[in-house]
C-alpha cells in the first residue's frame, strides 16, 4: 500500500522517514517529493509498505511529530489527470 505523508519538515530526509516508518513495519520504498526548480522538499512524500503494516502506520503515525512538525499519514489516492 502506498501512503501519503504530509506536513513534512523541509529538512526531512528519506532516511529519517524510512526510520520512522520502520518502527511500525517493513518499508518497501520512500519518496520525498522535491521541487524541480529549487531541488527543495515540497513538504510531502510517499511511503510504500505491506497492507497490514501500512494500516498500522496510519493509526500510529498520523499526528506524530517529526522534527517539531505534526505529520499527516493517509492512504495515497491516485492522481487525477487534468486536461489542458
Amino acid at each position: 500500500m502506498r501512503l501519503f505523508v504530509g506536513n513534512l519538515p523541509f529538512s526531512s530526509t528519506s532516511d529519517q522517514l524510512k526510520e520512522l516508518f520502520e518502527s511500525v513495519g517493513t518499508v518497501e520504498a520512500v519518496d520525498i517529493i522535491v521541487d524541480k526548480m529549487t531541488n527543495r522538499s515540497r513538504g510531502f512524500g510517499f511511503v510504500d509498505m505491506p497492507d497490514d503494516a501500512a494500516k498500522e502506520a496510519i493509526t500510529k503515525l498520523n499526528g506524530a511529530e517529526l522534527d517539531g512538525r505534526k505529520i499527516f499519514v493517509s492512504e495515497a489516492k491516485p492522481m487525477k489527470r487534468t486536461e489542458r
